[in-house]
């Protein structure tokens, strides 16, 4: 008597289980989650390359020295970055870190001083004349 493989066996299967269907689902929407993750550091590292003249292994490097430097998550680094990059806002601890690890001897390429962070980026719109209310 031969018995069927496991997968080909009648009765519930692994997709009638409420529990697995649950963790299925949390699977799937940390996938999601991550692929977008994942594209928002790629496009930080491409602004800190363009600023700093660094390699993409090297801007990866800058991001996470930036997170660790300022205890935020690399997500909300990159996030930031190209907030700032758009509208010239950043706040003081991070930009100070980039700075920091920018103007550093180590990274190739030329080192950003003051203006080149200071102030919003090149073709950022410019925000003037408003009240900080």
């Amino acid at each position: 008597m031969s018995v069927p493989p496991a997968d080909v066996c009648p009765g519930p299967g692994p997709d009638s289980d409420p529990d697995q269907i649950f963790r299925l689902q949390e699977q799937v929407r940390q996938l999601k989650e991550a692929v977008v993750s994942h594209a928002v550091v790629d496009q930080a590292i491409g602004v800190v390359i363009a600023l700093g003249g660094v390699t993409p292994d090297e801007g990866w490097i800058v991001l996470k020295e930036v997170s660790q430097h300022t205890n935020i998550k690399l997500r909300n680094v990159a996030e930031t970055i190209l907030i700032w990059r758009r509208t010239g806002v950043m706040p003081p601890q991070m930009l100070a870190a980039l700075e920091d690890r920018l103007g550093r001897p180590g990274v190739d390429g030329p080192p950003l001083d003051g203006p080149a962070l200071s102030g919003p980026p090149p073709g950022s719109p410019r925000v003037s004349g408003r009240s900080s209310r």
